[in-house]
């Protein structure tokens, strides 16, 4: 197919401007286009499927253990930036049909009962455990 694409190609360039091999070039792109099945498309309302493997699979894997995961959990293992993660749950929500849930805010009380550093929150799959 790659073949019949570089002659379309090279026909549609001729420098002398006849163009004389652009028809059989195009019936030969056909004709190799006609031959490869066409690709189902995906129905929209179903859920997409994660590869597998991937970072998105080990983050869904901590996020359906049964004592979850907190942010600083995923970032460690992903590499990504906290507010990456954030936007990750956002999107399973969007586009997968997958919420995530609070399962448990850890908060360390500072000086004059505020949350301190070291407060974090405790993230599951709302189906999970």
């Amino acid at each position: 197919m790659l073949a019949a694409g570089q002659a379309v190609l090279l026909a549609w360039d001729d420098e002398a401007g006849q163009r004389a091999g652009l028809p059989d070039a195009v019936a030969a792109l056909r004709a190799a286009l006609a031959g490869k099945p066409a690709r189902t498309p995906r129905d929209p309302s179903t859920p997409s499927k994660p590869r597998e493997g991937t970072k998105q699979q080990q983050v869904l894997a901590l996020l359906r253990r049964p004592e979850g995961a907190t942010i600083a959990q995923i970032v460690e293992i992903t590499g990504w930036q906290q507010h990456t993660v954030r936007g990750f749950f956002a999107g399973l929500k969007k586009r997968q049909g997958i919420a995530v849930k609070v399962a448990e805010r850890i908060r360390q009380v500072g000086p004059g009962k505020n949350g301190a550093r070291g407060s974090y929150s405790i993230y599951r799959i709302a189906d999970a455990g």
